[in-house]
């Protein structure tokens, strides 16, 4: 009776065994089958060996400068730019691994362990994702769904894309890829951008409670916003320095000392309207859209800016670019300052317009009411003329621009939008170009003081009247046709050319800027064009007539309207500065015109190269011929209306020192240059040239009417030349520049006579307190 008792138990026991291993087993197919299901797109579309090796992400287009910094990027919704693994910081990856999958190098896309402790303790210790698998959720999963049944399935197939992902990838480049994937917030798409916009780095460069900041977003970038939650991230981060003490990777003590310290950012916002070369990247993009329509793809497509992930290599050198823009905002700041305090309405009722009646700034103010973005977005929306004027008139909440402790600001207020316009004309704004002569590669562009509130470029896209600075092609047309020398001389008396003569409807007698005083006796050439002497110049192309002027404007690069008549030898056509530094490099390069460079190279995301520039070169001028030109130019800094570069004012003069910024500049070395001043001094131009480098500087308003009242601050020499005095103080200061302090290179025969110091003019070599301007009289 006992053995049939005993049989059945052992009977019964033997039962739950083979319902144990038959629930076990079914389980184990189960899952597999669930696994194969998922792998087959059962429950939804898998990733293939095509996109798990190319997988679908918007890749930022880079615009990257000569000495390999990134100057900006350009993109919609993705500011990302992949880096290797390489490219990492140990203590990226060591924070990393810490804290989101200490096994991470020990499975293979699923942490068994983790997984069952997951499920017995329902997550209560910690989940089970791996790095491998929060990847494939980045990558092709998406969003958590709130619906159980629907999170299971999104589990298997992050479950099965890992163990893909692992088959595919190395170890280093999954990390790489999840570094790149992951949105950090503040436009900080990928780690690369994060680094940028959080702490100014590389990747590479990044501390350890850099990267335990930057790997604690990982929860939630969304809460964790070091810019919105600074004590969340803090106390996050601290939780990243604790498990990188728990794994070894870090001493307890360093890591209580990394706890008590502040997140130490260092905000960096990228986009379009911040940064570094605003103004060249707003031309850059209009470069690139039109490169992108006329160069499809091989398949016929065009390239997207902003999502395919291009890479500009450009000739902009970061570090004189930053130098260009230092040196506008610390003059520009200062000339401001003095413009306004001319400008009160004490002292000028009609500010910031001069020579102008109410009704003729009413009129002005119309126009540019109809000309402005908000006259378009109104009209846009139906507006009628109507009411669009009337909103003009009601105050509104606005940011405004301003001058701040010598710093570009921004103000919060309330103010009519037609007071904000006068406001804003009320302005002087810069424009500054940088070139290499020999090569044409631009080394720096600056087209205004703010590109937030300024966005039209004073390099390219605006033309104004350029003065004196006309004035080296006239007398290099003079010198190339008629073999003149500096030292030849020429009577400083009234000249005319007469009614009729190359197309003149009435006689015309351009005066000098002294008046009836400033004239008597002879000048050589190289006193006259160092004065700017108006009625010298105009016996020149009285000699050569105007049309060889023009021909010669436009062998050098300058594609803007010149007519052939007379007057254009004192400046009357509205030229860009991006010609006018294309021209004058020409004088430094021998004759030979180069057609000035601001593209390199473009490469395709897999660094296919799609584009590479070919330099565009002319003989314009013989190697004599533009040399004495440069010694021509290099009279107007030893004693004409540059002269201020090298010599000291006069006690009687500080007070120009609180607007002529940056004084005394104390060059030695050669350098040709030529100052520019329009009528009413709406203009201000300074062009300066060492053998290797060519600067060209324009300062003036938006409208003519609003400029100085007298040459004292009004002149080229006051406007325009501080900002290349500080610029280059800055390049001869950085020596890795290697900018040249030589003289210009003399031609072997020199048939031309360049030597002028036994001519009988009055040249005055040593200027002292005297501040010679140029207005020029037309």
């Amino acid at each position: 009776m006992a053995r049939k008792k005993q049989e059945t138990t052992t009977e019964d026991f033997s039962k739950y065994i083979r319902w144990f291993w038959m629930l076990f087993l079914g389980g184990v197919l189960f899952v597999l089958l669930l696994f194969l299901l998922a792998s087959w797109g059962v429950f939804g579309d898998m990733p293939d060996h095509t996109q798990l090796e190319n997988p679908k992400t918007h890749l930022a287009t880079e615009v990257i400068s000569s000495d390999g910094k990134t100057l900006g990027k350009f993109y919609l919704n993705d500011n990302r730019t992949p880096v290797s693994y390489d490219e990492l910081s140990q203590n990226l990856v060591d924070a990393l691994i810490a804290t989101e999958d200490a096994r991470f190098h020990d499975h293979s896309g699923i942490d068994a362990r983790g997984t069952l402790r997951a499920f017995f303790f329902l997550g209560g210790r910690g989940g089970a994702s791996t790095i491998s698998q929060q990847l494939a959720r980045q990558l092709f999963v998406g969003v958590r769904s709130k619906n159980k049944l629907e999170t299971a399935i999104q589990k298997i197939k992050e479950w099965v894309i890992a163990i893909r992902l692992e088959r595919q990838y190395t170890k280093e480049e999954i990390i790489a890829q999840y570094f790149n994937i992951y949105d950090f917030g503040n436009n900080a798409d990928g780690i690369r951008s994060a680094a940028a916009i959080y702490f100014d780095k590389e990747p590479g460069e990044l501390s350890m409670k850099e990267s335990a900041m930057l790997v604690g977003m990982f929860k939630n970038s969304a809460l964790y916003n070091p810019r919105r939650n600074p004590v969340g991230v803090k106390n996050r981060r601290n939780v990243v320095l604790y498990q990188l003490e728990k794994y070894d990777y870090i001493t307890e003590a360093v890591k209580d000392s990394l706890q008590k310290t502040a997140l130490d950012l260092r905000y960096t916002p990228q986009s379009h309207r911040d940064g570094i070369a605003t103004y060249f990247r707003g031309y850059l993009d209009g470069f690139m859209k039109d490169w992108i329509k006329k160069n499809p793809k091989p398949d016929g497509t065009k390239y997207n800016l902003y999502n395919d992930g291009l890479k500009i290599y450009t000739t902009i050198d970061s570090r004189m670019q930053r130098y260009a823009e230092i040196a506008v905002q610390q003059h520009m700041s200062r000339l401001q300052a003095e413009f306004f305090n001319q400008n009160t309405p004490k002292r000028n009722p009609t500010a910031p317009f001069l020579e102008l009646t109410q009704q003729e700034i009413k009129t002005l103010m119309k126009r540019s009411m109809r000309q402005g973005e908000r006259w378009r977005i109104l009209k846009k929306e139906g507006k009628s003329d109507k009411e669009i004027e009337a909103s003009f008139y009601k105050p509104t909440k606005m940011t405004v621009f301003e001058w701040k402790e010598g710093k570009a600001s921004e103000v919060d207020t309330i103010m009519k939008p037609i007071d904000s316009m006068r406001y804003y004309k009320s302005f002087l704004k810069p424009g500054m170009m940088s070139m290499d002569p020999l090569t044409g590669h631009v080394k720096a562009w600056v087209g205004g003081m703010n590109y937030r509130h300024f966005q039209y470029d004073m390099v390219k896209q605006g033309k104004r009247q350029i003065g004196s600075t006309f004035k080296p092609l006239v007398y290099a047309t003079a010198i190339d046709q008629l073999h003149y020398s500096p030292c030849d001389e020429f009577p400083d008396t009234p000249f005319c050319i007469e009614k009729g003569k190359y197309g003149n409807p009435e006689e015309w007698c351009p005066k000098n800027s002294g008046g009836e005083d400033d004239y008597g006796g002879t000048r050589t050439l190289k006193n006259a064009l160092a004065n700017s002497v108006n009625t010298i110049t105009a016996r020149l192309i009285d000699k050569v007539g105007p049309q060889p002027v023009v021909d010669l404007a436009k062998k050098l690069g300058v594609e803007s309207d010149i007519p052939a008549v007379p007057s254009i030898a004192l400046g009357t056509p509205d030229i860009s500065l991006y010609e006018m530094v294309g021209a004058y490099a020409a004088f430094a390069n021998k004759g030979v015109y180069t057609k000035p460079v601001m593209v390199t190279t473009i490469e395709d995301k897999n660094g296919t190269i799609l584009y590479q520039f070919k330099p565009k070169t002319r003989d314009v001028l013989n190697e004599e011929t533009a040399y004495v030109v440069v010694k021509l130019l290099e009279g107007v800094t030893e004693g004409g209306s540059g002269s201020r570069l090298k010599h000291k004012f006069a006690a009687s003069r500080t007070e120009y020192k609180e607007v002529i910024t940056g004084y005394p500049y104390g060059f030695t070395n050669p350098i040709a240059g030529k100052t520019g001043t329009t009528q009413n001094q709406s203009d201000g131009w300074f062009m300066g040239m060492v053998p290797n480098l060519v600067t060209g500087v324009w300062v003036g308003a938006e409208d003519r009417a609003a400029h100085f009242r007298t040459i004292t601050y009004g002149q080229g020499a006051s406007m325009a030349l501080p900002i290349w005095g500080l610029y280059m103080k800055s390049c001869y200061a950085d020596e890795t520049l290697n900018v040249s302090k030589e003289a210009f290179e003399k031609p072997t025969n020199l048939s031309i006579n360049v030597d002028c110091s036994k001519a009988s003019d009055t040249i005055d070599d040593d200027p002292g307190d005297d501040i010679p301007d140029d207005l020029d009289g037309f």
